[in-house]
């Protein structure tokens, strides 16, 4: 399982890194600096002129263009596994047609909101299928598919075991049961900080879809105080999940 914490560690270092963001405000104002403090509607950003508070709804993106913290030995020898994983990831056949995204590769398809783009740098492991994001680099979403013969909840908390080794303050909060695509399901939600990047807090919730002895894994999440207000959203794209695995068969059938 240690991919799963691969997927989840890099996904976080490229969606909130320690090195400084660069906020693009729409009246054409660029501000470097960190950010300190996030609500809903607002955003604290210490700059080397002192704090400043910013609307989110005068941001237009959020980018980190300095991202790369000091490394370690240790950090070098996962890099050294992450090039490699690169190297091994397969290309995706996807496309994203403004709310409807579709992966023919995995064959299934997502409905996410107007704002989201493809992430395809976020994708870090052969598993990886998908990875989006809010155009605001604020909420992210990706997809993986594992082999794993077990039940439902002992995948679970394995992925949860794997997990907790990329946050601090690590808390699994809540579960239910589900039906996504016809087949039952799992939602688990759960919390964590990153230390690389001053201990922001991170909210997650992951739907766990078993199909035979594979699962996939579709996990979305953001900055905890925007987690409350999102979560409806989040839930809905889980549960807009589709595999056209069976459509692709009966399509070849009729060839």
């Amino acid at each position: 399982m240690q991919h799963l914490t691969k997927i989840l560690v890099f996904c976080l270092l490229a969606a909130m890194p320690a090195a400084a963001e660069e906020i693009s405000l729409k009246d054409g104002t660029k501000i470097v600096g960190h950010m300190t403090a996030i609500s809903a509607d607002k955003i604290e950003v210490e700059t080397s002129y002192g704090k400043v508070q910013l609307k989110r709804s005068d941001i237009l993106t959020i980018g980190f263009p300095e991202n790369g913290p000091t490394a370690t030995s240790s950090d070098a020898a996962d890099a050294s596994d992450t090039d490699a994983a690169k190297i091994a990831t397969p290309k995706i056949d996807e496309s994203l047609n403004g709310v409807q995204y579709v992966n023919r590769t995995a064959q299934f398809t997502l409905t996410v909101p107007p704002d989201w783009v493809l992430s395809p740098d976020l994708r870090h492991t052969p598993d990886a299928l998908a990875a989006l994001s809010s155009r605001d680099k604020m909420r992210y979403l990706a997809v993986i598919r594992e082999d794993y013969p077990g039940s439902t909840e002992s995948y679970k908390e394995i992925m949860l075991f794997a997990t907790r080794k990329g946050l601090g303050n690590f808390e699994e909060l809540a579960q239910s049961s589900v039906t996504i695509d016809g087949r039952p399901s799992l939602l688990v939600y759960y919390r964590g900080t990153l230390a690389q990047s001053n201990n922001l807090p991170v909210e997650f919730v992951s739907a766990l879809i078993p199909v035979g002895k594979t699962y996939t894994k579709i996990t979305v999440w953001c900055i905890e105080p925007l987690f409350h207000d999102m979560q409806p959203t989040f839930e809905k794209i889980l549960s807009s999940y589709h595999s056209t695995a069976g459509q692709a068969t009966a399509s070849s059938a009729k060839q």
